[in-house]
């Protein structure tokens, strides 16, 4: 029965998709009030990179974290959603500090639960005030978020109100400078800014019963209060005091004093350029306003950044909107207007109105600690003080809102398995558990009290969340892939990129090395998703420029050969599999993975005979089962099943047309087939010289591992031992190469390598070891040198008799067409025969064998006889005749002597070894030739454990030039 939906039923499920929350109906009703009081950017650039993504399709919870996640991939979101929802929380205990600082200082002066009269130990007493009241406010606030976000959003229309009164306040009481500046004295000697908060008036003497008598100021400079005739600090002697005009008006012209920057170090004077002043220089510990903190551009940067990052305060509320497509771009973008205005212009405004010794009054020491931007507004300061505490609570409410929702939405996703758990909610959508780690990371931002100490934490964390916004942005353009289609029109990824490099360049200008531990912080949560494996397929944009540069390094790499230098073997591993699917030999791929040591193309490919139609489940049953083991094996590459009618067939194909483009392999691996003289069926060892000739026509390199089982696992490191080389004839380099890159993997480090080769009776074997020498220091390869020499000698009877045997069955499997019964008893009587042979040729002890001889030619010969009793001639018995009087041909002779002789060498010399490479020659060019070929193979690697035989693609691998 078809399942899939109709047309109209999608349709409708598509149109009313919603990404509220089940249960969240108070959620419609939580449109962005507040979207008027966010902060800018120092530019509009993230916002319009965040509009374009928010309006390429539905946006549910998570917001930014959801738009970096699906652009640039589960690492990348997670880590940067993490250090955002970070950044947010941490705004949360910021903004609470800020009301905190509000409330004691200018509101309630009173409340203070901490006090201390030591101007050392006052700063100290603040701070534990603000940790309890703020831990309080934390509390409080995180109750009006947890009933719900309908109340927050009933909240910040009060607290948007009293914003938008204070911005006007602001407004209205510089338009009344112009005309009527308000009375802000401050109290200045020479031209050095007087602190007001001991002193009575602001002058060197005052009028006290018709009497001129010593000022407090007095007292702090001279050694007396009550005399005149005292010895002072001299710049009080040279220099007048008076009092300036704190907020001297619009229309005073003082904005041409504060035009221009004016950057100090710690402890140094606050002074008014443009005042009269003596050249004397004073003592300075008096009651002088100091700067209480080095300033430059960088600092205050850092400082002044957080309150311009209100810009995802929407987004991180996405999942709470009706329709985020729209009100993300809309809301982000007139706040970002709006704010920008405001700020620029209340800077403008300030410049213009106010002393600069005033504004860098960070305490407002100079004008007895009263709020300045309160003195210039109209009506009246209270109006500033009510809408900065209630500002500063919205603000962390906002935080407070969004951040448990990103954490939600992280979450929900499953990309950090032990966050899990706060991806659940109450009934109404409200996420419980992620608000309680939020209040809890809060708290701790708290504790820390100090507003110049958690500022530049947020920074970081805030612009690199802008940077992947804008990278993944451009990144989406640039690649042009079919989803990109925001509706949003008014980007560029021109854009993007500026402002990517902006938020790079604030990141590092604000403090460098709270952006390193940012980008640590980061980098560490990153590898973590990669380590868990976030097996999430979002169509990222990652994935998308994965592809891009695949197909650009293919292209470039389809301009021809690599060079020699860069040549590795690039492997097609060829793995057999059994009746059940199971890969029958493993440890090849073991042994692959500690040739390639990660490096290079591995490609892992099998045949599955049968029918593609009918065997499409087992072929991906057996596919699963190969990348199974090649996780296990640690092998990075990719697996190729063919599923073939014939298994030759589907070797041939997989030699032929796995890989793509120049990213092709080089070399085929394979197992040597074992036991093929005992098999039944010819066709292992004839597959196995078929894949050789397919190999040696592609011009690939072939890899031969005999005894595959005995080599060592991944956890089996040699702590000793040889790797020998046997290079009997030049094969491009690959003998040399191998043993090489074998030993960069832990299981063969710690093994030696000897290269042996073969001087024959004309060489100058002496020569030869000097010249291997030489070649191998060129080659930059540590190797002990070994020249064997091995001389012409008679030919064994030994040789006669294997050499014989060989062709013997060779002969009798190819003219005979008998039965299973019928060959193994020819099989029989053949090696019988060449007892019979063996022992008259070597001279052993004939009765014992003859008699054995005779007894199974009689047991060989018994049907026969029965069969011929009943009148049936023997087709096989001219046959039977021509081999045991056959003689061997004289070349398979000379072939099968050096095969023996060659093979007694090796052993001699390599049988502890851990494994030994040798030459592989090429198949015979006759198919006839085919089992002598398997049998002088055979012979050669008697008596070795682990054998590798290695036969070149015809070029050279290796070279001595840099």
């Amino acid at each position: 029965m078809d399942t899939r939906p109709k047309v109209s039923s999608l349709l409708n499920h598509m149109a009313n998709y919603t990404n509220l929350t089940q249960g969240a109906k108070e959620h419609e009703e939580a449109e962005n009030i507040a979207e008027g009081k966010k902060k800018p950017t120092k530019t509009m650039l993230t916002a319009i990179s965040m509009s374009a993504i928010a309006t390429n399709g539905v946006v549910p919870a998570g917001g930014s974290y959801f738009m970096i996640s699906r652009a640039l991939g589960p690492e990348f979101g997670g880590a940067v959603g993490l250090c955002f929802y970070l950044g947010t929380t941490f705004a949360a205990a910021m903004y609470i500090l800020g009301a905190i600082e509000i409330f004691l200082i200018y509101i309630f002066p009173r409340a203070a639960i901490f006090r201390s009269d030591d101007a050392l130990k006052e700063s100290a007493a603040m701070l534990n005030n603000m940790r309890v009241y703020g831990t309080a406010f934390l509390v409080l606030m995180v109750l009006v978020v947890f009933v719900g976000v309908r109340y927050v959003n009933k909240f910040a229309s009060l607290f948007l109100a009293c914003v938008i009164v204070s911005i006007l306040a602001i407004y209205a009481g510089a338009i009344k400078s112009s005309f009527a500046p308000p009375n802000f004295p401050v109290c200045m000697l020479g031209n050095r800014t007087l602190s007001s908060r001991h002193i009575d008036v602001c002058s060197k003497t005052k009028e006290m019963n018709n009497m001129t008598v010593p000022s407090k100021l007095w007292g702090f400079f001279c050694n007396s209060s009550h005399y005149f005739n005292v010895t002072c600090d001299d710049y009080f002697e040279h220099n007048n005091v008076t009092s300036i005009q704190g907020i001297p008006g619009l229309a005073s012209g003082i904005i041409v004093e504060n035009l221009w920057s004016n950057y100090l170090p710690k402890g140094e004077l606050i002074e008014k350029p443009s005042a009269k002043s003596s050249d004397f220089l004073g003592n300075l510990n008096h009651e002088y306003v100091l700067v209480d903190i080095t300033t430059s551009f960088t600092l205050l940067v850092g400082i002044f950044f957080p309150s311009v990052t209100g810009i995802m305060a929407g987004s991180n509320r996405s999942g709470d909107l009706k329709d985020a497509q729209k009100s993300i771009p809309i809301g982000t973008i007139l706040a970002i207007l709006t704010t920008s205005f405001v700020y620029l212009s209340s800077v403008v405004l300030f410049g213009a109105c106010i002393e600069g010794v005033v504004l860098r009054d960070k305490f407002g020491d100079a004008v007895k600690g009263n709020l300045v931007v309160g003195t210039l507004s109209w009506p009246s300061p209270w109006v500033i003080v009510i809408g900065s505490f209630f500002s500063t609570c919205g603000a962390g409410l906002q935080s407070l809102t969004g951040a448990p929702r990103l954490l939600q939405a992280i979450a929900k996703d499953n990309i950090i398995p032990f966050l899990r758990v706060f991806g659940h909610s109450k009934a109404n959508g409200e996420p419980t558990w992620a608000l309680l780690l939020t209040a809890v990371i809060a708290e701790l931002g708290i504790l820390i009290a100090s507003l110049d100490l958690v500022a530049p934490i947020l920074s970081m964390f805030f612009l690199m969340c802008y940077l992947f916004v804008n990278l993944a942005c451009a990144l989406q353009t640039l690649l042009r892939t079919p989803n990109w289609r925001p509706r949003f029109r008014y980007y560029h990824w021109a854009l993007s990129f500026m402002g990517m490099s902006i938020c790079v360049a604030l990141m590092f200008i604000s403090s460098w090395y709270y952006a390193i531990v940012a980008m640590v912080i980061a980098g560490m949560i990153y590898k973590y998703i990669e380590y868990q494996g976030a097996e999430k397929e979002w169509g990222d944009g990652i994935r998308g420029l994965s592809l891009s540069a695949a197909r650009f390094a293919l292209l470039r790499l389809e301009e021809g050969p690599p060079h020699t230098k860069n040549w590795r073997p690039q492997l097609l591993v060829m793995l057999k599999l059994d009746e059940d699917l199971h890969v029958k030999h493993p440890r090849l791929l073991t042994f692959a993975s500690q040739l390639k040591a990660g490096k290079g193309l591995t490609i892992v490919g099998s045949v599955l005979v049968g029918n593609f139609l009918e065997n499409y489940g087992e072929a991906l049953a057996a596919e699963q089962t190969i990348k199974h083991l090649m996780e296990a094996e640690k092998v990075k590459g990719f697996c190729q099943l063919v599923v073939a009618a014939k298994l030759r067939e589907g070797i041939s194909h997989l030699i032929q047309s796995c890989g793509l483009g120049g990213m092709k392999h080089n070399t085929v691996v394979m197992g040597w087939p074992n036991g093929w003289r005992q098999s039944e069926d010819a066709r292992a060892w004839k597959t196995f010289i078929g894949t050789v000739r397919v190999t040696t026509a592609a011009h690939l390199a072939l890899l031969v591992a005999k005894n595959v089982s005995f080599f060592p696992s991944n956890v089996e490191p040699f702590a000793e031992g040889n790797i020998d080389v046997w290079w009997i004839v030049h094969d491009g380099g690959m003998l040399m190469l191998l043993p090489f890159l074998l030993k960069q993997h832990k299981v063969w480090r710690k093994c030696a390598i000897r290269i042996f080769t073969v001087a024959q009776l004309e060489d100058n074997s002496i020569q030869m070891k000097k010249d291997l020498a030489t070649f191998l220091y060129h080659l930059r390869i540590e190797a002990e040198v070994e020249v064997v020499e091995m001389h012409d000698s008679d030919i064994s009877a030994y040789t006669y008799e294997r050499t014989l045997m060989m062709e013997q069955r060779s002969q009798m499997l190819r003219h005979m067409r008998l039965s299973k019964t019928e060959r193994d008893r020819e099989a029989q009587l053949v090696k019988d025969r060449n007892s019979m042979l063996r022992l008259t040729s070597i001279g052993s002890d004939e009765d014992e064998e003859t008699e054995t001889y005779q007894e199974k030619v009689h047991m060989t010969w018994t049907k026969d006889k029965y069969m011929a009793s009943r009148g049936h001639k023997p087709k096989t018995l001219e046959g039977f005749q021509d081999l045991l009087n056959m003689r061997p041909d004289q070349s398979n002779v000379r072939r099968m002597h050096t095969a023996v002789k060659l093979n007694e060498v090796i052993v001699n010399k390599s049988h502890e070894a851990k494994l030994v490479l040798l030459n592989m020659p090429g198949p015979p060019r006759n198919p006839e030739g085919d089992e002598n070929y398997m049998e002088f193979l055979e012979v050669l690697t008697e008596g070795l454990e682990r054998v590798l035989l290695v036969r070149g693609g015809g070029s050279e691998v290796i070279t001595i030039y840099s």
